[in-house]
């Protein structure tokens, strides 16, 4: 059986939604007018609606996401949000809160965000059960992890492939809540992992001073597709809803090339989940968008080094080793004498001199970074791509048969005027002027006599009336999926919850308990005043002992009196180690 892959890119409005369709991706995620966990990449129902129409032509497919946590005074509001969407044909919605699962909706195609934790096999097979048709898994997954998943379930797995990282699993970090009441699991997250943090233990030892101890590297596994295909994933996730069309551009475009190159090598066993061929006008180069440097993060092994950009949260562009290639109007960044990130637009280049807008002093020998390439950035402002469906047309005494690459096929009457032509006539150039349709002509066949004369005018016209008949039957055959059957006998594999499994409304609460659980936590958000409670704000795979080379597990390596404390202004955390499961946990300081 053949399996689709799915490019799946981020959109932050419905201008950047269509530049990634046109681009080459096979569907896009978008937020709709509320309840999406990046509250400041809302869209309006009609702007989502120009989405779905413009994607669908292409068979690429438009979920929305309403992927926060809901307040009971909301379950109205957010069902009618999803009828909305489901009435204007958006494919699926992606999930957090559970009580979705008992709203009064339409049968919608459910997605599980990554926000819903999904770290074990026992756990995918339950949302799998309760309706869901597709997991966005965790990003701290191993390929292992992935495979193991996949053998396990009979639904797409999605995964994210690039973009940043959130320090803790999402849905289970709690510290912006907890220190300034802006939930994470409400779209609000204050970012507290990109702040710097000084690390002392419990004897006031500093270990490390001024760090972004707790700030990732962006994720880039284009060279392990491959391998994340094999190990069962379907949907490449790039991250980003509020990154700009550019970065959408280049990151969509780069990805679609690695995942082809792949099917063409692979024909008989994946193709890609929409259809159209785009045809881009620049060279894709994923270290001239915004990246805090790359890691594979931990999908190779489990315990990789360099996963932190501890320097600087801002974004490192690409180092420039020759500076000859710095255009006026570049923006560059370095880190001065004191360590500091600073940056300076180019003004020119003097032989190795670097001549800025502003007086500043880069170290002999420091690493050039171009943070900001006006040549290539003017270039991206442009249109820079166009996509086409393949059509074929057969002419021939009858009528004009037209068949596209989705499966349309239409059959239009041939009612002309018919002459006797002096010389033989080719109508192959009326049939390729598709102009400003979404078609590309591939084929053209005609069983006319070559000697009857048609006039081109009345040929265009039926031309024209293919392509208006072959849109129809893409509208009237677009494979729509609905909501997958809940097992009312699944039971949860655990009896009780606690806060960080975010059950937020009453609906949700009634969700769990159908499935077995007898014991329900409330989420921090609708539980009350979290002041003086000893919280597990944060759970993560990255340890900063080990990113510092003082693993517990390794002997000698570094000494330290614990609790550890992470410090940021007033916001102080004890740092917690399960070097069992190799996890850090982050908690909230009561001193």
């Amino acid at each position: 059986m053949v399996r689709q892959l799915e490019l799946l890119a981020p959109a932050g409005n419905s201008e950047i939604a269509i530049e990634a369709i046109l681009h080459g991706a096979d569907s896009v995620y978008m937020g709709a007018s509320s309840h999406g966990a990046r509250r400041s990449a809302a869209n309006s129902l009609n702007e989502v609606r120009r989405v779905v129409d413009f994607a669908h032509i292409f068979r690429a497919r438009v979920y929305v996401t309403v992927n926060t946590i809901v307040y009971e005074k909301e379950i109205k509001q957010v069902e009618q949000l999803i009828s909305d969407l489901y009435r204007i044909g958006v494919d699926a919605i992606i999930v957090q809160d559970m009580g979705i699962l008992r709203m009064d909706i339409p049968p919608i195609e459910l997605h599980a965000s990554t926000q819903c934790d999904i770290r074990t096999p026992r756990k995918a097979r339950f949302l799998q059960d309760a309706g869901f048709s597709q997991l966005v898994l965790p990003r701290e997954l191993t390929l292992e992890e992935i495979r193991k998943m996949s053998e396990a379930l009979n639904i797409p797995l999605e995964v994210f492939v690039h973009g940043a990282l959130c320090v803790s699993y999402s849905g289970r970090c709690h510290a912006s809540f907890a220190t300034c009441g802006r939930s994470a699991n409400r779209g609000e997250c204050a970012q507290l992992c990109r702040l710097p943090y000084t690390l002392t233990d419990s004897k006031g030892k500093v270990i490390s001073r001024d760090k972004h101890l707790l700030s990732l590297r962006d994720l880039n596994t284009i060279d392990l597709l491959p391998r994340l295909i094999e190990a069962g994933v379907s949907s490449f996730k790039i991250e980003g809803r509020l990154k700009e069309a550019s970065y959408v551009k280049n990151t969509v475009s780069a990805y679609r090339r690695a995942i082809d190159d792949f099917i063409k090598t692979n024909p008989e066993r994946y193709r890609r989940s929409s259809f159209g061929v785009s045809e881009v006008s620049f060279t894709p180069n994923l270290s001239k968008s915004f990246n805090r440097g790359f890691s594979h993060y931990f999908i190779e092994r489990r315990r990789p080094l360099g996963i932190i950009s501890p320097d600087t949260p801002k974004s490192l562009g690409e180092v420039i080793e020759d500076v000859s290639k710095l255009n006026n109007g570049d923006g560059i960044s370095f880190f001065d004498l004191r360590g500091n990130y600073t940056g300076a637009m180019v003004n020119g280049v003097q032989g190795r001199r670097i001549i800025t807008a502003r007086p500043v002093d880069i170290p002999k020998g420091a690493d050039i970074h171009r943070t900001f390439d006006r040549v290539w950035d003017k270039e991206l402002q442009r249109p820079t791509a166009m996509r086409k469906i393949g059509v074929s047309f057969l002419l021939d005494n009858s009528g004009l048969s037209a068949s596209d690459e989705r499966g349309c096929s239409v059959r239009i009457p041939l009612e002309c005027n018919r002459d006797k032509a002096n010389k033989p006539q080719d109508y192959y150039p009326i049939f390729t002027k598709l102009g400003n349709t979404s078609y590309r002509l591939i084929d053209f066949k005609s069983e006319i006599d070559p000697l009857v004369f048609i006039p081109a005018g009345q040929l265009t016209e039926l031309r024209r009336r293919a392509i208006a008949a072959l849109d129809e039957a893409n509208r009237a055959t677009y494979d729509y999926h609905y909501r997958k059957t809940e097992n009312l006998d699944a039971l949860y594999f655990s009896a009780s919850l606690d806060y960080r499994d975010n059950v937020a409304n009453s609906l949700a609460e009634r969700f769990y308990r159908e499935h077995g659980v007898t014991k329900i936590e409330r989420a921090l958000e609708t539980s009350g005043d979290t002041k003086g409670k000893k919280l597990r704000l944060m759970t993560t795979r990255h340890c900063i002992l080990h990113e510092l080379g003082m693993c517990k597990k390794e002997k000698g390596l570094g000494r330290y009196s614990e609790p550890l404390v992470l410090q940021s202004g007033k916001d102080r955390f004890d740092l917690e180690f399960n070097c069992k499961d190799c996890e850090m946990h982050v908690l909230s300081d009561t001193r």
